[in-house]
């Protein structure tokens, strides 16, 4: 113990500051992934500390752990910091120096004072952690630019409006509740409804975009099951869509600070795409299960919690995050980040905290109801709870043509099947318009991983609300669909090639659609 002394006061002897000596302060306490540290009174939120080991190693000879502990800054108190540990808790204890990377540092590490990840191409059909860390075994990503992975999101005078749309492959959201590139859309529902299915049919859908406008898809794994996730990638690989998608994932046994920073993560590297002018799609599953981490975090950190148990700086978390999406001007190159944040609700409480916080950040919502899903309509979208508020300017004239009156008429339909509980003697022209909603909700009713193109939609919705289909009952009406996308691709290639190209139904080309379907009729009904 004497040596130990008298070798401590030589070092404390011999020791002079030096210029551009990284600041340094020393961990006071830790506990449960957080590190109270003394000292670093310069340091500024969400910054990166390096928890550096020499203490030990010159006083203790501690064997040298080559992989280095981080900490990110989350609290800023009066006589020091709390930072949550990046990496196994069990190897930070009390003493501990804790340094702020210095510029040159950082630039040799390929990360800013800040917290980054490093993005470029090179993540395109990889597996990765919310660090940026490959986790597919498929060896480490060779991505080399490093980017912040928050930053503040571009004001309105770098924004575009949005006009373009994001096809999901799904007919009812294509015709009713139109995405546009660079809109926010919530989709949202009870546990169990196919949120996740619409998210990855609207990953597997971008495969029917040219690949010169496909976007690039991020999704987003949040306290998921690493079992789900890795079907999901199985499916994204096996349908061709790892090609142009990159999955980050925090799965549930990952630490809260992981699930925290995974959506910031995946909307780091949309950016990264927008940015060089091409269009990402985003999709944060969900954004429940990072409030849960979030509020986790807070309580760790002792703020002070509000409605819900919640921090009351949530909405600030989800706002930050979704306002990243953007369309972006011509001069910032035009590119588009689209973001599809998943909520999951209790018992189809919209009126809970989060979802009505996301829904008030959102450009509208798909609402999934438990009730239509169970009576087997799929996907079970609520029609009048889900709004698009981009609407009909992110449609293409084709199918702005042919979806105009169906929401109107499902919701019609809703008032005269309640009203039909009360009565059984309806007059002619009601149970027409019974029958017509029945038929309209059984075409727009379609089975997972299974996308159409928007002019296969077109000329379908077109078929319905033409009258076409009006004499064949609505429980025959997905057999009668599947003979019609069959005919239409053998038969009609050239009429959906016109509707494909000019994305439009010009008289022309509705004479040519008509006589098709009139032939369709003929031969089905015989």
């Amino acid at each position: 113990m004497q040596n130990i002394i008298e070798r401590i006061e030589r070092e404390i002897a011999a020791w002079t500051p030096q210029e551009g000596t990284d600041e340094v302060g020393t961990v006071r306490a830790t506990g449960d992934g957080i590190a109270e540290i003394d000292g670093l009174s310069k340091a500024v939120l969400s910054e990166v500390v390096l928890f550096d080991p020499a203490f030990d190693r010159t006083l203790f000879e501690a064997l040298e752990d080559p992989v280095p502990i981080y900490g990110l800054i989350l609290n800023l108190e009066e006589d020091g910091v709390q930072a949550v540990i990046l990496g196994d808790p069990a190897r930070v204890h009390e003493g501990m120096l804790a340094r702020r990377l210095s510029a040159e540092a950082s630039e040799q590490k390929k990360l800013g004072r800040l917290l980054s990840i490093l993005v470029d191409e090179n993540l395109i059909g990889r597996v990765i952690s919310p660090l940026g860390d490959a986790v597919d075994g498929k060896g480490p990503t060779t991505a080399r630019s490093p980017r912040h992975i928050e930053r503040e999101a571009y004001g309105v005078i770098d924004r575009a409006p949005v006009t373009v749309p994001l096809h999901t492959g799904i007919k009812a959201i294509d015709a009713m509740i139109p995405i546009g590139r660079g809109q926010r859309e919530l989709i949202i529902g009870d546990r169990g409804t196919g949120k996740t299915s619409v998210a990855i049919d609207t990953i597997l859908a971008q495969k029917l975009e040219p690949a010169a406008t496909r976007p690039v898809c991020i999704y987003v794994a949040i306290g998921q099951k690493e079992s789900k996730t890795a079907r999901l990638v199985a499916e994204l690989e096996a349908r061709g869509a790892m090609e142009y998608t990159v999955v980050v994932t925090a799965s549930a046994s990952s630490p809260a600070i992981l699930q925290f920073l995974a959506p910031f993560a995946g909307a780091t590297i949309g950016e990264y795409f927008m940015e060089q002018g091409k269009d990402a799609l985003v999709v944060y599953d969900d954004l429940s299960k990072q409030a849960v981490a979030y509020r986790q975090l807070s309580l760790l950190l002792r703020r002070p919690p509000g409605r819900e148990a919640y921090p009351g700086d949530i909405f600030y978390l989800h706002s930050r995050l979704l306002e990243r999406a953007a369309k972006l001007s011509e001069a910032k190159g035009g590119g588009s980040l689209t973001a599809l944040p998943i909520i999951e609700t209790q018992e189809g409480d919209v009126s809970a905290y989060i979802p009505t916080n996301v829904i008030s950040i959102t450009d509208g919502q798909i609402y999934l109801e438990a009730s239509l899903f169970n009576k087997g309509q799929r996907p079970a979208i609520n029609v009048g709870l889900s709004v698009s508020r981009v609407g009909s300017a992110a449609q293409t004239r084709a199918m702005k043509k042919v979806s105009g009156k169906i929401k109107l008429e499902l919701a019609q339909f809703r008032e005269l099947e309640a009203f039909l509980q009360f009565s059984s003697d309806l007059d002619t022209e009601t149970r027409n318009r019974i029958e017509a909603g029945r038929r309209m909700i059984a075409l727009l009713a379609q089975d997972n991983g299974a996308p159409l193109p928007f002019e296969m939609q077109a000329a379908i919705i077109f078929a319905a609300t033409s009258g076409y289909l009006d004499t064949f009952p609505p429980l025959e009406m997905r057999t009668v669909e599947a003979k019609l996308q069959e005919y239409l691709s053998r038969e009609a290639d050239d009429v959906l090639a016109r509707i494909r190209e000019s994305k439009e139904i010009d008289a022309e080309t509705e004479k040519m659609l008509r006589e098709k379907l009139g032939l369709f009729v003929a031969r089905t009904a015989a």
